[in-house]
């Protein structure tokens, strides 16, 4: 299983549900992805990023599939839009 997190700092929090929900219409339209969770940020602090996407996929091909997938390419335009800063992790489990 292989899992790949985004932290994403917007450039204006008010943003931040709608970015959520762009991010969740992602649920159930790839085929390659098996989970997908967002959550926002509670705690506001200065180091703080706003945004968690939490994905999960069979294999690193699939991943891959799900990067280059219309559907997500439309979600990555609109968070690239938002974004002031976004940092990644991926790991194998």
């Amino acid at each position: 299983m292989l899992t790949h997190i985004v932290l994403f700092k917007l450039s204006d929090r008010s943003n931040v549900q709608k970015a959520k929900e762009t991010l969740l219409s992602m649920n159930g339209k790839i085929p390659q992805l098996r989970h997908l969770e967002v959550g926002v940020d509670i705690l506001q602090s200065e180091r703080s990023y706003d945004l968690a996407l939490i994905t999960k996929f069979d294999s690193m091909d699939d991943m891959k599939a799900y990067q280059v997938h219309p559907v997500h390419k439309a979600v990555s335009d609109y968070m690239t839009s938002i974004r002031e800063y976004a940092i990644t992790v991926d790991f194998e489990s």
